[in-house]
């Protein structure tokens, strides 16, 4: 069944086109990701085929029995609502029938009145048939997966990240068959995450979503679109399905390219030389050439790395000692419990060259832990010995820019005016910030018109031209499209100093990072020697040896019962145990006879095996029921 057509829609951005002609549709089951680089248009995609946007040109149809539900990177929110307020506002069938239920339910008892009491009953029977009180629980495990446990929370004391969650609970909560989704894994743990790329993958609903999250991709999709100049452009299969075609593509046209402009260079001479146009071939062959010379020549992608004088770092990098930290009341999770440990008497001594990455739920302090060694916020008991030579550069997760109205050149020339590369080449400001994808026009725009994703790979940009050694990355991944996240990731393998990251995206923790802080719910940090990816799969071995060790304990004890309760065993009566005795005896005798006919079947005779073959078959069926029955008497005692 269709749930989306999108026909020759077009939009235009700030000062451009940010596509035209985009023509696509989803069926049931689809799970589509939509990829491009920041500024593309891929978030104005999803808000022009949800309906917050109006296409400038062309046309979006949804089915209106699937229905929709959109999850927007920044949901709007009453702040005086509470979270369940918020969740159940949704408009569905399903959602509905449980809203005036409980109403129904809640008049029943402060009035026993006949037409409530016939009211009540109907919907008693829809929940029934609808399989509503199912549905009731699978909304609770979606909230309680997601860390929503509180459901009386105003939404206005919430932090963004737990925002984000509540709504892509709404989200997944609906009763719809198609989800527009923008960054969905933008501030979960990389737990729920996990969790979420199953939900998503099992579905039966239609997923249409932008992420940077690679291994998500691989997981779920199985069409990838991409919007790339001004249009879009369908890959059939996932991520790495993608990666591998566009790498032949890529070849293909550079090798036309190079055909093409071998055929000019004999054109272009035949031209040069004046020929007479009035003849149709001649006429044909000037248009042909003038075509092939004015054509969209192939470009690859544009490449930029991240590439600056490196700052010598000294023996003392920096020292953790004792850092203990609470946090009050309701202030790290959606519970309101007492004062939380965030940090519990955590030491440590960084050396040169770590590469360390931070892992932990939501609400373990992660951000905390970097936010103290920056000292942006103070440890409650505890110091911090810093290296003479230590110059510490914090990336975090919400860039704070003092002037949106400066231009983007203005705000890279306050940092620097020359840019000193690791090769010891400098360029300018403006060249370098062409490096990095800001091109042309936009060194001239406001910051203020700049997406989510280009403000803070300039905030990045401004960052690592301070030249740090020490580098403090939170959620560096977020906004980011891919193609600058294989920049980073390239860059920060070369980089010579410390790094400490705090990230969700699993494949960017691989690429970085070798070894592991992992924040526990108490307050204590541990360490893991490996990959992110290896942790998750020892922590999942370890939870199912858990599971293991828990039915071999209730299989012990189901035992322990049974041997309990043999006392009480049912003794066969007279009748019963001569049936027994015979059942016995007639098992003997056709096993017996089935060894004969065994042998009689290999004869040469086709009617002798023909027949023997029969009542095979026959004494087999008698020996199912035979043996079914003796197990049956077998369970109770001998007189």
């Amino acid at each position: 069944m269709n749930l989306l057509s999108v026909s020759n829609v077009a939009r235009l951005g700030r000062e451009k086109l940010l596509f035209s002609e985009v023509t696509f549709g989803l069926n049931e089951g689809d799970k589509v990701a939509l990829i491009g680089r920041n500024g593309c248009g891929k978030s104005t995609l999803l808000n022009t085929i949800a309906g917050v946007l109006q296409p400038d040109e062309g046309s979006v149809v949804i089915n209106k029995s699937a229905g929709l539900s959109y999850l927007p990177q920044n949901p709007s929110f009453n702040e005086n609502d509470t979270i369940a307020e918020h969740i159940f506002k949704s408009k569905s069938q399903k959602l509905d029938i449980i809203r005036e239920y409980e109403q129904c339910c809640e008049s029943l008892s402060k009035s026993q009145n006949a037409l409530i009491q016939q009211k009540y009953d109907e919907l008693s029977h829809k929940m029934d048939s609808m399989d509503l009180w199912n549905y009731e629980s699978q909304i609770q495990s979606v909230l309680s997966t997601l860390g929503i446990k509180n459901l009386q929370r105003k939404m206005g004391t919430l932090s963004g990240g737990m925002v984000k969650k509540v709504a892509l609970a709404q989200v997944l909560v609906e009763d719809t068959k198609l989800l527009l989704l923008d960054e969905p894994t933008n501030h979960l743990d990389i737990t729920t995450i996990y969790w979420l790329q199953n939900y998503l993958a099992e579905t039966q609903r239609s997923v249409l979503m932008v992420t940077h999250d690679r291994y998500f991709l691989d997981a779920v999709c199985n069409h990838i679109y991409e919007l790339n100049r001004n249009k879009i452009k369908l890959y059939i299969g996932n991520y790495s399905a993608y990666l591998e075609k566009k790498e032949t593509e890529a070849q293909i046209e550079a090798n036309t390219e190079r055909r093409i402009e071998s055929v000019l260079r004999f054109e272009r001479d035949w031209l040069l030389r004046g020929p007479c146009a009035r003849g149709t071939k001649a006429k044909a062959r000037i248009q042909h050439d003038m075509a092939l010379i004015n054509r969209e020549k192939f470009t690859g992608d544009k490449e930029f790395s991240f590439q600056v004088a490196g700052r010598r770092l000294g023996g003392k990098v920096l020292e953790l000692h004792n850092i203990t930290k609470n946090f009050p009341k309701g202030y790290a999770t959606i519970d309101e419990n007492d004062s939380t440990p965030v940090l519990k008497n955590f030491s440590y001594n960084f050396t040169k060259g770590e590469k360390i990455g931070v892992f932990g739920d939501n609400g373990t302090g992660k951000s905390t832990l970097l936010n103290i060694i920056c000292e942006t916020i103070p440890a409650d008991s505890g110091y911090i010995v810093k290296g003479e030579n230590t110059f510490i550069a914090y990336y975090q997760q919400n860039p704070v820019f003092k002037d949106l109205e400066m231009t983007v050149l203005e705000y890279i020339k306050e940092a620097a005016e020359v840019v000193q590369r690791s090769d010891g080449s400098t360029l300018s400001a403006s060249l370098f910030l062409e490096q990095f994808g800001f091109e042309g026009r936009v060194q001239h725009c406001a910051l203020s018109t700049l997406s989510g994703g280009e403000r803070k790979r300039l905030f990045l940009v401004r960052l690592l031209i301070s030249n740090p050694n020490f580098l403090i990355l939170d959620e560096p991944t977020n906004d980011f499209d891919i193609y600058t996240m294989n920049v980073l990731e390239q860059f920060l393998n070369d980089f010579k100093g410390c790094l400490l990251v705090v990230s969700h995206d699993r494949y960017f923790m691989d690429k970085v990072c070798d070894t592991l802080f992992i924040l526990e719910n108490d307050g204590s940090v541990s360490g893991y020697v490996g990959k992110c990816s290896e942790y998750l799969q020892y922590k999942n071995e370890i939870l199912a040896e858990e599971k293991n060790n828990e039915k071999a304990l209730a299989k012990t004890e189901s035992v322990k019962t049974n041997a309990s309760s043999e006392n009480t065993k049912k003794k066969r009566s007279y009748k019963e145990q001569k049936e027994f005795e015979e059942i016995e005896k007639r098992i003997e005798e056709a096993e017996n006879r089935m060894k004969t006919l065994e042998t009689e079947m290999s004869s040469d005779d086709y009617e002798k095996v023909k027949a023997a073959g029969a009542e095979y078959s026959a004494l087999e069926n008698q020996l199912k029921i035979d043996y079914e029955r003796w197990e049956e008497l077998a369970e109770l005692e001998a007189n």
